[in-house]
């Protein structure tokens, strides 16, 4: 299996070239991206002639702010991975963490970071330093409660430390994100993303919020136009369309759970609170990978863990991957 296929999903071009022969088009499962992507209106107006402006940018934040159910904060980036490749400029408190398994990036975004595990969060604090997690997690769909991620940032804080949480999967669960119990005070910082639940990776728009000083300094980085006019359109009408989000909550869920029936017919058990993915552990990872590659179906394998295979929900393609598993025997 090519390298190119586990550093991160949605390698649609490397898996091509890999197997030539398949189906096209490639059914992919390998991001976690909702495959239901919300529809802008209409009347969304995008000014592609003067640049993007100071208003819009202050609509755009108001509207997420409201859609996240926090009041603090908060600044608009051009996509979360973004944020997380600043993070080693912000002079944060040593020692660094960073809680495994976990995103590629999370692991170049504070070199040098202690790997942790995350039933050691709460020790760890006791040290001080930054924790840095993603909650939902990636890849295992992992979920800590948000108050047991408050009590960790504050017990950090005591010792003049700081929480990072990248929430770029939280919009797909109801009370994941622990951005609305924080205080002005709490030393939190959390990454959120556009693109994964709306289903418009492309718009590239994520948002950094919480500890005022750090949210200060990433705006302040990234200047009066942080993100594109269609970011900032899109965006402000998405956050807006309260009644979307709260159907698809619902829609994604159940369709994680007949994912769920589906694998666990071929015998893959599936784990993970997310329900835009899910994580299945088998000994011969590596050729069920190759066989739904074959069949057009691209997954999620992963370098350093084999036995694993990370598969985002299929949507319209639920038929498409059914058969694909059944043609593997």
């Amino acid at each position: 299996m090519s390298r190119d296929l586990t550093f991160h999903g949605g390698r649609i071009e490397a898996a091509a070239r890999l197997y030539p022969d398949a189906p096209r088009p490639w059914l992919d499962l390998s991001t976690g991206i909702n495959p239901y992507a919300w529809t802008p209106p209409a009347g969304v107006a995008i000014d592609q002639h003067r640049l993007p402006s100071g208003e819009a940018l202050a609509e755009l934040l108001a509207a997420a702010g409201a859609a996240f159910g926090f009041a603090g904060a908060l600044a608009a980036v051009p996509g979360s991975e973004l944020a997380l490749r600043l993070l080693a400029t912000l002079d944060l408190p040593r020692p660094w963490h960073v809680v495994t398994p976990c995103y590629r990036t999370h692991r170049d975004a504070l070199p040098g970071a202690e790997a942790i595990a995350a039933a050691r969060i709460e020790a760890v604090a006791a040290g001080g330093g930054t924790v840095l997690l993603a909650n939902p997690n990636n890849p295992d769909g992992r979920l800590i409660a948000p108050d047991v991620l408050l009590s960790v940032a504050r017990t950090l804080g005591e010792r003049g430390g700081m929480l990072i949480v990248d929430e770029a999967f939280a919009d797909a669960l109801a009370g994941a994100s622990v951005l609305p119990l924080l205080r002005a005070d709490d030393p939190v910082v959390v990454l959120r993303s556009f693109g994964k639940f709306y289903g418009l990776a492309g718009v590239r728009l994520g948002f950094v919020g919480g500890e005022r000083s750090v949210v200060a300094r990433i705006a302040a980085l990234l200047g009066d136009w942080p993100v594109s006019a269609t970011a900032l359109a899109y965006g402000a009408a998405a956050y807006r369309d309260v009644a979307w989000a709260e159907r698809m909550r619902l829609r994604l869920v159940a369709e994680a759970v007949d994912l769920d029936a589906l694998l666990a017919e071929r015998g893959l058990m599936a784990r993970g609170a997310c329900p835009l993915f899910r994580l299945v552990e088998i000994e011969d990872a590596g050729a069920v990978f190759a066989r739904l590659a074959a069949a057009g179906v691209l997954t999620r394998p992963f370098e350093e863990r084999p036995d694993l295979l990370r598969l985002g929900l299929p949507g319209a393609g639920f038929g498409r991957l059914e058969a694909a598993l059944a043609a593997d025997g």
